[in-house]
């Protein structure tokens, strides 16, 4: 069984788009640590329909209410560490990076202006408004993560075998780099 790759970096920073062009390229399943988060949103009564819903105002809702209760981040994280060791999966998480040892860990960055023009992209919003969501949604986990588990998240990047700045770079651009990269470590 082929190792597991995780994904991680800020918001709208294109980790989706990569996990999906990873898993797609090695044959590999894919899964996101937002879904299973979003998840157990549901069953606490949010409405989570749409790949958007963190950025609006019910999904900001559980991100304060997350800061709260570290519960759900504990279950999900616990649930991706059982998924990542089986191998032969593409996880997008925040956390799981400075959570597991071995596979390949990518970290995605790049400026929250870089960000915010994807965001506003993928779900037709003012520039403004997606760059304030993409503040928020960063300094929150960053705070929460630091919380939780004690590491800088954005910071602390030394966990990481690849790392890619998306800030001058195209979608299928960030996703060939981390192709040619991923499969040097395989």
């Amino acid at each position: 069984m082929p190792k597991s790759i995780i994904i991680s970096g800020p918001p709208a920073i294109g980790k989706t788009t990569v996990a999906k062009g990873l898993a797609k390229e090695f044959g590999m399943q894919n899964l996101s640590g937002g879904d299973v988060l979003k998840e157990m949103a549901q069953e606490r009564g949010f409405r989570t329909r749409g790949a958007d819903w963190w950025d609006t105002k019910e999904g900001m809702t559980f991100l304060d209410q997350r800061k709260d209760n570290y519960e759900f981040d504990k279950k999900v994280d616990e649930k991706l560490k059982e998924i990542f060791l089986k191998g032969g999966v593409v996880i997008t998480s925040y956390t799981l990076p400075w959570l597991v040892s071995g596979g390949i860990k990518i970290w995605l960055g790049g400026s929250r202006q870089n960000s915010a023009k994807r965001m506003q992209n993928r779900d037709n919003m003012e520039l403004t408004d997606a760059f304030d969501i993409v503040k928020k949604r960063y300094d929150e986990n960053k705070i929460l993560y630091k919380k939780l588990y004690g590491f800088d998240f954005g910071e602390d990047l030394s966990v990481f075998d690849i790392i890619i700045n998306t800030d001058e770079l195209d979608a299928q651009s960030v996703l060939d780099a981390a192709i040619q990269k991923t499969r040097e470590l395989l």
